[in-house]
């Protein structure tokens, strides 16, 4: 049989509605639950990398909404000040510590600057994450070992300092952001995969220590989104000659709202949204066709779909932050129905 990208679509519609049916079934009331958080958040400390954009920056706001204190890591100190001013009009209280996930230093430096400032960490939100898109071996090195930086060794130092006070303080909790990708793989994805499937098994593992330690009031969870609009595609390498997209994808604010959600409800595995559900349990059921499958999508939307301007190829922010992208949103599913209206009128 020849899978296309629509054959493939229609051959799990069925599992799809199913998983979305059966999450609709588990829903409580909003209102409550936004007392509930607000209850349960205010006044405490969480620590948000990546706060800079995207999901982080969404995070964030969201939390300053809820009058937590909001520690702010991100490389581009002048915008982390721009996300600090909204989040004290929001009713938080901020702090900003520019970092590098990536230094080991500077995150052990933006722990101690939490703890002196507000006292404790009740909450490390590990968000900060790069991408390499495009062809394995048309990658430089150099980008691939950054994303492993960033990616998978920045979320081990945001954890190991993070842990470390937990400890010494009686409580907290570690929410690390994974993917989708954490189990399904994706080409032309390849370290990144890498590196969410390796934040993946760190919480599994940390999560049986902290079993074995009988540590009660320490938790840790991992966060798996799906596709998600926000600036970190502009930001990505790319070497696919395409504008960089993906097909179907969420709103950030979705996922920032599970982050917070976790938080204070802590789970150890969460697959945000029926996309993302649906994927990871595809995977288990058929693993060799859900590869195989969104191998077949992504090369559609990111290698053969042609889009306005030939992208050159570009190492993005991995090695040195970009002025462009600081919202929460990203733009890519406007512009793509921009690109499919033009598309339609030149028939």
């Amino acid at each position: 049989m020849t899978w296309t990208a629509a054959g493939f679509r229609q051959g799990i519609a069925t599992l799809t509605l199913l998983l979305a049916a059966l999450q609709l079934t588990g829903c409580a009331t909003g209102g409550q639950r936004q007392q509930d958080e607000l209850a349960q958040i205010a006044g405490k400390t969480y620590v948000v990398t990546g706060a800079s954009s995207g999901i982080g920056r969404g995070t964030a706001l969201k939390l300053g909404a809820q009058r937590a204190n909001v520690v702010l890591a991100a490389r581009r100190t002048e915008v982390l000040k721009e996300v600090e001013a909204e989040v004290r009009a929001a009713g938080g209280t901020p702090l900003v510590v520019t970092t590098d996930v990536a230094n080991p230093q500077e995150v052990e430096r933006l722990a101690a600057a939490a703890v002196q400032r507000f006292g404790r960490i009740d909450v490390w939100i590990n968000n900060a994450g790069v991408g390499a898109i495009g062809p394995f071996e048309a990658i430089p090195l150099a980008d691939h070992a950054r994303v492993v930086d960033v990616n998978l060794n920045g979320v081990i130092y945001g954890s190991h300092v993070a842990l470390r006070q937990f400890r010494k303080q009686g409580h907290g909790h570690l929410v690390n952001i994974g993917s989708v990708e954490s189990e399904v793989p994706v080409a032309y994805h390849a370290s990144y995969s890498a590196t969410k499937a390796g934040v993946l098994a760190l919480g599994r593992a940390l999560n049986e220590e902290i079993r074995h330690s009988g540590a009660k009031n320490i938790a840790v969870s991992t966060i798996m989104p799906f596709a998600t609009d926000t600036p970190f595609f502009d930001h990505a390498a790319n070497y696919t000659g395409q504008s960089p997209r993906l097909v179907m994808m969420d709103d950030p604010q979705k996922v920032a709202d599970a982050i917070v959600r976790t938080s204070v409800r802590p789970d150890e595995e969460v697959a945000v949204g029926w996309k993302a559900k649906s994927g990871v349990a595809s995977h288990k059921l058929m693993p060799d066709l859900t590869e195989r499958a969104t191998g077949i999508v992504s090369r559609e939307y990111q290698m053969e779909k042609e889009t306005a301007a030939r992208q050159p190829p570009t190492s993005g922010s991995l090695h040195k932050p970009l002025q462009a992208g600081t919202s929460v949103d990203g733009g890519i599913r406007k512009r793509m129905q921009e690109e499919r209206s033009r598309a339609s009128q030149s028939k």
